[in-house]
């Protein structure tokens, strides 16, 4: 019996309008995800910030209780890591808050070989970002971000990006230590280089581990894709409670959001052995907590 999606919470969407085709937009999303059952869903676009999109979807189209939210990436489209992007995107109602994604030194480096799609028809060279310095310590401009989350808008999950993981190390070391409790790990498995040994880690310290069910094979088949054995070791090692389900889709050749997120709750249930309340809890329980949805 296919799992029911009532209640689901997708903290990682890519709906449209980008610079780049997209599957769906943030109003057919919001369509799709009230259909489903939806409590909610996070857009991601990694060159806007999507908070405004979410805005008008949800006053024009909501009402049976189905939440969009939208976030910031801080890639150069926005001046890269600075607080005054943050001040305006939290001031908007943005859930997550993104360290570099497409502007990431390890997301470019590893499509040297081929052009990031998601770019669209961009004209402009990405400018790579590092958030440590030549001594390996976070650059100030990370240190402000943390320091302006944690005294305006704590409840604001800080999402990590495509770092590399000794920046994710130094991110989540800095805020933890700044009281910091909402972090979500973006597939350290995918395009991160992490071990399991560093997920652990991360997760011990209180993070969220995401897992994306756009990168496995048994979702979307694509010779870059993983197999779903490397979700089936992640789980063993971190464990369902520290760990979050999301789509991470929203392109324009894949299955659309909804669909793909409900075959990949199936595919990790016929595949990996996981109970449907395991599902529920990395799907609807550990979301709610990040989003604060829990406490209403």
């Amino acid at each position: 019996m296919p799992f029911d999606m009532t209640g689901a919470i997708d903290l990682h969407v890519h709906a449209g309008p980008s610079v780049a085709k997209r599957k769906v937009d943030c109003a057919e999303m919001l369509v799709g995800a009230q259909a489903a059952g939806y409590r909610a869903f996070v857009t991601k676009d990694h060159y806007f910030p999507s908070v405004m999109s979410c805005d008008v979807a949800q006053r024009h189209l909501g009402g049976d209780g189905t939440l969009a939210f939208g976030c910031i990436c801080l890639n150069n489209a926005v001046g890269g890591i600075n607080v005054h992007a943050v001040d305006a995107a939290c001031g908007m109602g943005a859930k997550i808050v993104f360290m570099p994604t497409v502007s990431a030194q390890n997301h470019l480096e590893h499509h040297k070989k081929a052009a990031f799609v998601g770019a669209g028809g961009l004209k402009l060279p990405e400018k790579p970002i590092c958030y440590l310095d030549s001594a390996g310590q976070l650059k100030p401009e990370v240190v402000e971000v943390l320091r302006y989350l944690r005294e305006y808008h704590p409840e604001v999950v800080l999402g990590t990006g495509h770092g590399s993981p000794a920046e994710i190390s130094r991110l989540i070391d800095k805020a933890v230590e700044l009281g910091l409790t909402k972090i979500l790990v973006n597939h350290p498995f995918f395009h991160i280089g992490a071990t399991v040994e560093q997920m652990v880690r991360w997760a011990d310290q209180g993070a969220y581990i995401e897992l994306n069910a756009v990168v496995f094979n048994d979702v979307e088949p694509a010779p870059h894709h993983l197999p779903i054995e490397t979700a089936r070791e992640v789980l063993a090692r971190v464990g369902y409670r520290r760990m979050v389900l999301d789509s991470d889709l929203g392109q324009s050749i894949y299955i659309e959001p909804v669909a793909g997120l409900a075959r990949f709750a199936d595919v990790l249930i016929d595949r990996c052995g996981l109970t449907p309340e395991q599902i529920r809890v990395m799907l609807i329980d550990n979301p709610a907590r990040l989003l604060g949805l829990d406490q209403n």
